[in-house]
């Protein structure tokens, strides 16, 4: 089966504090920073691209987008998504749904939602049975 998607992007109205943010939640995926490109000398513009293999989550400089983004990562299972949850707390992120059975989606969906420093709902997600 193919991927649908190569890779999402999105600006950050905060680089530095978001490039934290996501390297204190996202390890709890395995989920890492891969590359990170500098677009000034201070460091406070710039692309940052996670992943496991490759980097498909992308963040960077720029303004606020209006509304709210949603993006769910994959769990490898339930204690993932527990461990998501923690860590992205413990990093300062807002409870928007913490782990748990989301029975109205499937029987198995287990997912827990967080809002990140820009007010984007960030979600951790398995599919499989416990």
């Amino acid at each position: 089966m193919q991927d649908i998607l190569d890779h999402v992007g999105f600006p950050v109205t905060d680089y530095a504090r978001s490039v934290a943010f996501y390297q204190a939640v996202l390890p709890a995926l395995g989920i890492a920073l891969l590359k990170e490109v500098k677009l000034s000398e201070d460091g406070k513009d710039g692309y940052a691209g996670f992943g496991r293999a490759r980097p498909q989550f992308w963040i960077g400089t720029g303004e606020a987008l209006k509304g709210r983004l949603h993006v769910a990562f994959a769990a490898a299972n339930r204690d993932e998504v527990v461990a998501f949850y923690n860590a992205a707390i413990a990093a300062g992120a807002t409870d928007n749904g913490p782990p748990g059975l989301r029975p109205h989606y499937h029987a198995n969906y287990f997912g827990a939602f967080v809002l990140d420093p820009d007010g984007h709902n960030i979600e951790a997600v398995t599919h499989l049975p416990d």
